[in-house]
């Protein structure tokens, strides 16, 4: 009866410890890679593939191809400079070739001596006595018995520090060799024959042998590539399960209950009846989802995503007020202290009238601030609570939280926006859930990333509001750029000169702040020029900002801390120093300061020293466009999904195989077959989910 156990256990469940070669360093070396489990080996492909099927004549090979050759070692030696190295030569009835090896034991001279006939694979490259291979990979062959050449492409798999190609073939190949003999009982099928023949995807056997030990016919190159079937059938998958695991957690949330904040709205048409002016179209529809959402019984999940200017605020403060105009509190949570201080401004300024008492959060509130705010959001005098992750500390006990509003949600941790959800839970009822990005998500990345929540779009901004003319301009024309300031204050203008630093540091970009607006005072000493940064004290840099904002200083030198938070419809020209080494992403914000008027807007992007083609294409990218879903879109083919979604924080959306810049246009698909498993395989949903999410799907509930 065990060995029939141990026949059956699924190799998801097998350690790779139990295999030969895997010892505790192997073992650790591998968790590196995610690979834990004998399925992980598997579920873990080559990145290229080698062709070792035949031999090339020496005098055949080209500099930068890998090859197979076959030769006599005419030369070995140890020579001492520069640096201790193993030289020989190899020569067959075509020409000579060289090697060189910088590491090196006896073992290796021994196979190298003169007369041995070795088979050699490797990279030839132009070196000082002809073409040279650097550390091949050798095979003796003077043995009675001939040495077959291999049948087959040999993988190169995705490694780590420590860990060899040849550990990882090994280990991947005794997984196949289980894989072979036990077959479904241990790693189940999980697509139907019809779905397979109606996507034109292989059988899961035929695929993992197809892309672990693939035939040497039929491949034009030696990348990894979805136009291989084999190889779509694992990125399907893999999209499939993430897919299947979010829909899971959408159901898991609303089978849960909220408390219904429905009734007249009253307060928000008060609140909107006093703003001055009228919304957009896009606006109204998307306040009209969200109350739609709110009134009923079910945590509302929704995603609010729209371009820098859209009017996002607006409308999240609608949906505050839905919550307090039922008696409940609201949270508003943002990730920096400026943009928290932001949003309780402009909320303080547009509720005074409604006599609605929002209270701020942040760690920085002095001892008594603190306590009392403390109090009043335990007390339930507070409506509505601003703060950045301080809101989620344990002292923060709300008396009745029923709407949590998340800005720039990519910014947080997933743990950190779980734990704020988790202070609305009371007697079995959670939250409502709004989260906001200024960052447009390009649809296919969406359907990706939260296909939990419901997806509302504000795609229209503001009349009145003339796009920006950007303009890109090398360092070296810096008094141009000078003079184009004074030439806009002079005329009643307003301008941002912002500066960035590769290093990720508060200090030196201060410094940077500093030196430019001394550069600026000299060059421009009739101009009244503030500065702001995040090693000032809050209370200077606010006041500076006031300042800037009232029209009492011309220009505002800056870092990026004003990437969000200041809105000053009279500055018509942002100066962006070293924009090449900021995102897409960041530089669009970072423009969306200025053209936030009718004023003809302009920014400039200046570079230092020679572009590199990623950094020319995003300048060009953002010189051509202002539409932020198109330039999020560009992003992603450039950056990737992890960038465009700031996911290295978080821990969402780890893909194995999926490259969603490259896979997207499976995701139609993906849904569809989605909705056929759920309602008619639902054994297959559980094994799709073991084999690529495992228990991560718990994140999604944030």
């Amino acid at each position: 009866m065990k060995a029939t156990r141990a026949t059956a256990e699924l190799l998801s469940d097998r350690p790779v410890s139990a295999l030969r070669g895997a010892g505790p360093k192997v073992v650790e070396r591998l968790a590196r890679l995610n690979i834990r489990s004998v399925q992980d080996l598997l579920l873990h492909l080559p990145s290229r593939y080698q062709d070792r099927t035949r031999l090339t004549p020496i005098g055949a090979l080209r500099s930068g191809l890998e090859a197979v050759v076959e030769g006599t070692v005419e030369h070995c030696d140890v020579e001492m400079v520069p640096r201790r190295t193993l030289r020989a030569t190899v020569r067959d009835d075509s020409g000579v070739l060289h090697l060189r090896f910088f590491h090196f034991g006896t073992a290796l001279r021994a196979r190298l001596r003169p007369g041995a006939r070795v088979r050699c694979y490797g990279e030839p490259r132009n070196g000082f006595h002809g073409l040279e291979v650097i550390h091949p990979e050798l095979t003796p062959i003077g043995g009675p018995e001939p040495v077959p050449m291999e049948q087959r492409l040999t993988p190169v798999y995705p490694v780590t520090e420590g860990l060899q190609q040849g550990t990882l073939r090994s280990l991947s190949e005794q997984a196949m060799d289980i894989y072979r003999s036990e077959g479904e009982r241990v790693l189940p099928e999980g697509l139907s024959r019809a779905q397979l023949q109606r996507l034109r995807l292989p059988k899961l056997a035929d695929a993992l042998e197809g892309v672990h030990r693939p035939p040497a016919t039929g491949w034009h190159d030696a990348r990894v590539s979805t136009e291989n079937s084999n190889v779509r059938r694992f990125v399907f998958e893999e999209l499939l399960a993430h897919h299947l695991s979010l829909r899971r957690l959408r159901h898991r949330v609303q089978q849960r209950s909220a408390t219904p904040l429905a009734g007249p709205p009253t307060l928000v048409d008060r609140f909107l009846g006093g703003l001055g002016f009228p919304l957009t179209g896009a606006q109204e529809r998307v306040i009209r989802e969200i109350q739609l959402d709110v009134s009923r019984a079910v945590p509302m999940m929704r995603l609010l995503q729209g371009d820098v200017g859209c009017g996002k605020t607006v409308v999240a403060t609608a949906a505050l007020l839905q919550a307090v105009a039922n008696g409940r509190q609201a949270a508003f949570m943002a990730p920096t202290e400026l943009l928290a201080e932001q949003h309780y401004r402009n909320l303080r300024a547009w509720l005074a009238p409604l006599e609605v008492s929002v209270v701020w959060l942040a760690g920085r509130l002095a001892a008594a601030e603190r306590a009392q705010a403390l109090n009043d959001v335990a007390e339930g005098c507070a409506g509505i609570v601003v703060g950045t992750h301080a809101l989620f500390q344990e002292k923060v006990v709300f008396r009745d939280l029923a709407l949590v509003v998340v800005d720039e949600q990519h910014r947080f941790g997933v743990h950190q926006r779980l734990a704020l959800r988790e202070k609305g839970r009371r007697s079995g009822r959670v939250p409502h859930q709004l989260i906001m990005t200024a960052t447009p998500i390009p649809r296919t990345l969406a359907m990706a990333a939260y296909a939990d929540l419901d997806v509302s779009v504000i795609d229209e901004l503001p009349p009145g509001r003339s796009p920006v003319q950007t303009v890109v301009v090398p360092d070296r024309r810096r008094s141009e750029v000078i003079e184009r300031v004074s030439q806009a204050c002079r005329s009643g203008r307003q301008a941002y000169w912002v500066c960035t630093l590769i290093e990720e540091s508060e200090a030196l970009e201060a410094q940077a702040a500093e030196d430019a607006a001394q550069t600026l005072k000299e060059a421009l000493p009739d101009l009244r020029i503030g500065l702001a940064h995040g090693r000032q004290k809050p209370a200077e840099r606010e006041a500076t900002m006031a300042e800037f904002k009232a029209g009492t200083l011309d220009v505002l030198v800056a870092t990026t801390v004003i990437e969000v938070g200041v809105d000053v419809a009279n500055a018509s020209l942002m100066i962006i120093e070293n924009a090449e080494r900021l995102g897409l992403a960041q530089l669009h914000q970072l423009r969306g300061r200025v053209g936030r008027g009718t004023i003809e807007s302009y920014c400039l992007l200046m570079y230092r020293g020679r572009l590199s083609d990623s950094a020319r294409a995003r300048l060009e990218v953002l010189r051509d466009s202002n539409d932020g879903f198109q330039i999020a879109q560009r992003d992603l083919q450039l950056r990737g999904p992890g960038e465009v979604l700031g996911i290295r924080q978080t821990g969402d959306l780890r893909f194995r195989v999926v490259d969603l810049a490259r896979d997207q246009a499976l995701l139609p698909e993906v849904r569809a077959v989605a909705d056929e498993l759920l309602e008619q395989h639902p054994e297959s949903v559980e094994t799709l989910l073991r084999r690529w999410i495992g228990d991560s799907d718990r994140y999604g509930e944030v």
